[in-house]
């Protein structure tokens, strides 16, 4: 009992791993060229071009380290997703109807060797279908995806069905047909029975594993990581197969499962209401991107209270759907987890009038869509914001604003002319939209008040929005070397930030020199220790002096 109900109490935490897997909009299995010379066109140009002459000598990419942490981050969510899927009603009553056919009648060490292969099979299974997303789609469609308005919002409707199916509206299944050929097969013996065992339970189980694999596979799809959906699907598959190889080594063990029942549907309604929470990030994605601004802070807030709020009116047993069995009493650890949810979804009330909630600020549409936001006037109150500029609105300021109201410039020759004028270093943010871990320094980073000081008094801050979708004017276009036109706002500071920095990482800040647009130090990516990234602003700053 114990067992089962502690199982329920991580999985609420243990799932928002999902959401980080897509930290990073970084491209890191690109290898950039080395680029000669760079020069960046003005805005006055008929048609702006950058000239660069590529060498063939590729250069080592500034995200390098970045892309493993990803892959990692990647490989540890499928995992948490093996590991929940166990526990769904196609899986786990299978478990010791598995095992125990692999141990009837047979000697401990060849019990063991044939769970072993079984559990074999089922990571091969699962990799190769990681594979065939990457193949079929290719590298440069995985990496746009994490910024495709239409991807994203099909992605969004995609989240959407997978949680109805978990709350039990319907359920996701495979054609009986294939279900029975692999079962028919499976009887065969030696290795090709094995095999397709492996396949019977791979599709026997698809009503229940389908949505998690999709959320999986959406997730390693759109950090851009060329081999995050295989890299998911290994550790899904491996959290899937220790258990059969573990169990057929020990058997005994299988007494102390809890047995199956009502709380097992409780397992897959409670991902529901994850599902359908990771599903409104989708929808931010797509808003912020097309500057459609109606999804903004507070209705995105809004929708979460309600789906953790009705969570945790259910784990209190106080909402039935249609497969639950009657809670006759309410256990002491899912008490426990209802009140952590409640807990969740009353910390989420305040940021109704702007309180930043560092803890999820990575999954929140940003700060500046809010339209009561007393935490930013209090933090910002005297500060000159980029409309009462003397100079008059900054380029682009009806499209972005910046976080803090801090006075920022979006776009590259306007900040510099501005940071020349003055004679001010310039802070480069490339950015994006969909940026989880922009919007966790902006809310977690740049408030602190030294760094803030150094940001908005010490730097010219220019922002570029890798991915944005829109248009830019005839005059602002750039060509490629290659004869690439690019005409929206994210191809063009996309593109320079691979041909200019190598690299393609977001955030990646940049300290430069104005006048020479030189580097000052080395730029740096997402650091949330505000100590770290005060002494990374003052090291640029005193290079400058």
């Amino acid at each position: 009992m114990l067992l089962k109900r502690s199982c329920l109490t991580t999985l609420l935490c243990c799932m928002f791993a999902f959401g980080y897997a897509q930290d990073s909009l970084a491209t890191d299995d690109l290898v950039f060229t080395e680029i000669k010379t760079d020069t960046v066109a003005t805005a006055t140009d008929s048609v702006a071009k950058i000239s660069s002459e590529p060498v063939d000598k590729p250069i080592k990419p500034a995200v390098e380290k970045q892309g493993e942490n990803t892959l990692t981050g990647i490989f540890i969510a499928g995992f948490i997703g093996g590991l929940a899927a166990l526990l769904m009603p196609c899986i786990f009553p299978m478990l010791p109807l598995t095992v125990s056919f692999f141990t009837k009648g047979a000697e401990k060490g060849k019990a063991f060797q044939r769970a072993a292969l079984y559990g074999f099979f089922i990571i091969v299974i699962y990799v190769v279908l990681g594979l065939l997303v990457t193949v079929i789609f290719g590298a440069d469609a995985l990496n746009s995806l994490s910024t495709n308005g239409i991807f994203n919002f099909f992605f969004f409707l995609l989240l959407v069905l997978f949680a109805a199916s978990f709350l039990g509206a319907f359920e996701i299944t495979l054609p009986s047909s294939w279900v029975n050929k692999m079962d028919a097969n499976s009887d065969k013996g030696g290795l090709a029975g094995l095999f397709f065992m492996a396949g019977t339970l791979a599709l026997v189980s698809f009503s229940c594993t389908g949505p998690i694999i999709g959320t999986l596979l959406v997730q390693a799809a759109t950090t851009g990581a060329l081999l995050g959906p295989a890299t998911g699907m290994f550790g899904f598959s491996l959290a899937l197969a220790i258990p059969f190889a573990l169990f057929a080594l020990f058997p005994s063990a299988m007494n102390k499962l809890p047995k199956s029942g009502g709380w097992l549907n409780s397992v897959k309604v409670v991902l529901g209401f994850l599902e359908l929470a990771f599903a409104l990030k989708f929808l931010s994605n797509v808003d912020l991107a097309y500057h459609w601004e109606w999804f903004d802070r507070e209705l995105f807030l809004s929708l979460w209270i309600v789906i953790f709020g009705s969570m945790g009116i259910y784990l209190f047993g106080k909402l039935r759907f249609a497969h639950d069995s009657t809670v006759a009493y309410l256990s002491v650890p899912r008490l426990f987890l209802a009140a952590i949810v409640m807990a969740f979804t009353i910390y989420l009330i305040p940021g109704l009038w702007g309180a930043p909630l560092k803890s999820v600020s990575a999954f929140l549409p940003p700060q500046e869509t809010q339209d009561f936001d007393l935490y930013t006037q209090i933090l910002t109150s005297g500060v000159t914001t980029a409309r009462e500029e003397p100079g008059g609105v900054h380029k682009y300021a009806d499209k972005f604003h910046a976080p803090l109201k801090l006075n920022a410039y979006f776009d590259y020759q306007e900040g510099l002319q501005e940071a020349k004028r003055v004679n001010k270093p310039v802070l480069i943010d490339f950015t994006g939209h969909a940026c989880v871990n922009c919007r966790k320094m902006e809310a977690n980073v740049w408030p602190d008040k030294e760094v803030y000081r150094l940001i908005s008094q010490e730097y010219i801050l220019i922002q570029l929005y890798v991915d944005d979708k829109s248009e830019l004017s005839e005059a602002d276009r750039v060509t490629t070397p290659e004869g690439k036109i690019l005409n929206t706002i994210g191809k063009k500071w996309s593109d320079l930030q691979t041909r200019k920095f190598q690299s393609n990482s977001q955030p990646y800040y940049v300290l430069l020199n104005p006048n020479t647009e030189e580097k000052l130090v080395a730029p740096q990516g997402a650091d949330y220790d505000p100590i770290n990234y005060k002494k990374f602003l003052q090291s640029g700053l005193d290079a400058f002096r």
